[in-house]
């Protein structure tokens, strides 16, 4: 196997000692844990700067890296010209708008029309990953919303440290099923699936931390809108803490109740503000992006049902 990108992550504050496997397995860049094993007996995965075997207990503070092979990266990236919306742009970083149905960066299976192609034009750059420049965290596919991105390697540095440090504030907007608290905090660990290898799930052993804050906006019937505040970044996070705690999100096609019979085509997902303090500049920034309009719909529909209803 030749070189192809690196992962590297520390193991969280908080998280049980496990294997080394497993541990891997359950990064988004990893496909199962087949796959971790392979690389760990590669030689290509490391812990601390030292080989390690797959059996190796992996304790929190423990740095990670894994050198994926090439084929993993696909071909050279090429700018698209697809029409991504740009919200604020500087010397350093970009804020964006993903439009819902677009994959955040090249992957298997999408290796062509990603946030990253239509940014390319854009200078963003910016980490160890040659198919992910300037990316410093993501977005499902079919949630939308305000994304930041990276345009050097000093800038991604240290907005992934904030990152890290949990220093960059995110919140989506979310309808969900029930009757809706007016708070509700969610500390439960996350993992992969390990019936269902596309799917995340609350893991009470061998799950990465993983808390989300979430505010009662309004009560709309059967239905509610909700803000959701990330203190951790877990794939699918929101989504999974919203099932977890009996509140699936409206139209969610795999953690919630299926498609929309009011015909929404996705789920109702939108990451709406986002506010951090300039990586370089020490600035403080505050963006906030309206609903698009399929949400904006399918929010009147509902505070039309609920009207009609009361």
């Amino acid at each position: 196997m030749t070189d192809g990108p690196v992962v590297r992550f520390t193991v969280g504050a908080g998280e049980p000692a496990r294997r080394l496997d497993a541990v891997l397995a359950a990064h988004e860049s990893v496909e199962s844990r087949a796959e971790a094993q392979r690389l760990i007996e590669a030689g290509r995965v490391t812990v601390n700067g030292e080989g390690r075997a797959k059996r190796h207990r992996v304790s929190p503070g423990d740095l990670v890296e894994a050198r994926l092979p090439s084929e993993a990266t696909g071909a050279a990236l090429r700018p698209e010209d697809l029409g991504v919306p740009v919200v604020h742009a500087d010397d350093y970083l970009l804020v964006v708008e993903k439009p819902a149905g677009m994959v955040t960066h090249p992957s298997r299976g999408h290796s062509t029309g990603t946030l990253v192609h239509g940014l390319l034009a854009g200078g963003i750059a910016g980490g160890e990953d040659p198919q992910r420049p300037g990316i410093v965290h993501r977005l499902d596919r079919d949630t939308s919303g305000l994304m930041l991105v990276a345009r050097g390697e000093k800038a991604h540095r240290r907005l992934g440290r904030m990152m890290r440090e949990r220093e960059v504030d995110r919140r989506y907007l979310a309808l969900v099923h029930g009757q809706f608290p007016p708070a509700l905090t969610v500390d439960r660990p996350l993992g992969r699936d390990p019936r269902r290898r596309m799917r995340q799930a609350v893991r009470v052993t061998g799950g990465r931390v993983a808390i989300t804050h979430f505010r009662l906006l309004e009560q709309l019937g059967p239905v509610a809108l909700v803000e959701a505040r990330l203190e951790t970044g877990r794939t699918h996070q929101v989504r999974v803490h919203l099932e977890s705690a009996g509140h699936p999100v409206v139209g969610d096609p795999v953690y919630g109740m299926g498609r929309d019979p009011g015909g929404l085509s996705r789920q109702f997902l939108h990451a709406y503000q986002l506010a951090f303090r300039h990586p370089i500049t020490d600035e403080e920034l505050r963006f906030e992006s309206p609903l698009p309009g399929d949400l904006a719909a399918a929010l009147r529909d509902a505070r039309d049902q609920a009207g009609a209803a009361g």
